[in-house]
């Protein structure tokens, strides 16, 4: 009888693996490693500078194939001399593990490998599991999830439903289960204005000052007040930049960035045309032209309350003793694209230290995810 999956020792080996994206750093390596003995046919799929991990237990097209998603990419350490333990030494004090990607998410990706492995070895079940491993979430996620994705519509390969492990709970275990993110969009200005002496502005089109009124009509236009599942949407001014030392010129530009987190009221269509709309309306004051440039990082989306909420919810509460709120709040993740190939919620560990220095989590937590996961596995498949 094969011994169960330590969940806190295989994330302390993944944290070992400095994979800050986009390197690998052996974390994919490792898990390719640990599930082909596990009786998981694995593919890497690697494209541009990402390495990503395909695994598959069970016979390709089943009606009934569990989906695990995650990343084992994790964002820099930034000043390492702030930390007070080794960023990718995977310490584990006093019940405490240390490191970048121990709560996002090495963690969780740990944990649901951990629970598929003991779950397929101990009791086979009649489908297939799948876990979809990407190295590229934190960076501009164009190469890794999407990529997972698109070889799989290649290949005939599909998941029925789908778990994404990233940390969904504010404080406690059990808190919260995501249904759905905001979109996200940025928008880049550019004012072009004509330059001239600041004793003299009626000889110039001073671009500062019309690129102000812009920022300033975008934040306080209210775009909406929210939706049956979603927070109201938000605009924030970012950056406003001349890059001017004198303080007797006006300059020829201005520069400034705005990001919007959206509900499901707007598409990224509509707000960018808002934003166009608004801009002309701030040269036809001031004649002072804007170039507007649009970046989306992904649209709203919503898996609406159903039977994988449900199964999942059920799970969440059994274990923890907490009912999960249904939510869409947060920044983005790659539910976002596995929404379009099928059924996705988001739930993981409490994430109040992903991304800051010192990044930690308790073991209990770890592993009590893993045991919900398989639990979760157990449901699905029952």
């Amino acid at each position: 009888m094969t011994d169960p999956v330590d969940p806190v020792d295989l994330t302390a080996r993944l944290i070992r693996c400095p994979s800050v994206t986009p390197e690998e750093g052996g974390a994919l390596r490792l898990l390719e490693a640990e599930l082909t003995s596990a009786g998981f046919q694995c593919w890497r799929l690697d494209r541009g500078e990402v390495s990503n991990l395909y695994a598959r237990w069970g016979a390709k097209g089943n009606v009934r194939t569990f989906g695990f998603n995650g990343h084992t990419d994790v964002v820099p350490v930034g000043d390492e001399a702030a930390w007070t333990r080794d960023p990718f030494g995977g310490a584990v004090e006093d019940g405490i593990l240390w490191g970048r990607g121990a709560t996002d998410m090495k963690s969780g990706v740990a944990a649901f490998a951990a629970a598929a492995m003991d779950f397929v070895r101990e009791t086979p079940p009649e489908g297939a599991v799948v876990l979809a491993i990407t190295g590229d979430e934190e960076g501009d996620a164009v190469d890794g999830t999407t990529a997972l994705l698109d070889w799989m519509a290649e290949q005939g390969e599909r998941m029925s439903v789908c778990v994404v492990g990233e940390p969904t709970c504010p404080e406690n275990m059990g808190e919260m289960i995501k249904i759905g993110r905001r979109g996200s969009m940025s928008a880049f200005f550019v004012a072009k204005g004509v330059q001239g002496h600041s004793a003299y502005p009626h000889r110039a089109k001073n671009p500062v000052s019309a690129m102000a009124r812009l920022c300033d009509r975008l934040a306080s236009h209210e775009l909406d007040s929210g939706t049956e599942f979603f927070d109201a949407t938000t605009l924030a001014v970012t950056t406003i930049d001349t890059g001017n030392p004198a303080n007797n010129v006006i300059p020829a530009a201005c520069r400034a960035t705005v990001n919007i987190r959206f509900n499901d009221a707007h598409d990224s269509d509509g707000l960018a045309a808002w934003l166009r709309a608004t801009a002309d309306q701030v040269t036809a004051e001031t004649g002072v032209e804007f170039a507007v440039t649009v970046k989306v990082s992904g649209e709203s989306f919503l898996t609406p309350p159903g039977d994988l909420s449900a199964l999942v919810a059920g799970v969440v509460e059994a274990e923890t003793g907490i009912a999960p709120e249904l939510s869409t709040t947060g920044g983005t993740s790659d539910a976002r694209f596995i929404k379009d190939h099928c059924p996705v919620v988001e739930f993981g560990l409490v994430g109040k230290t992903m991304h800051k220095v010192d990044e930690n989590v308790p073991v209990e937590q770890i592993v009590q995810l893993k045991g919900i996961y398989r639990k979760i596995l157990e449901a699905y498949f029952a």
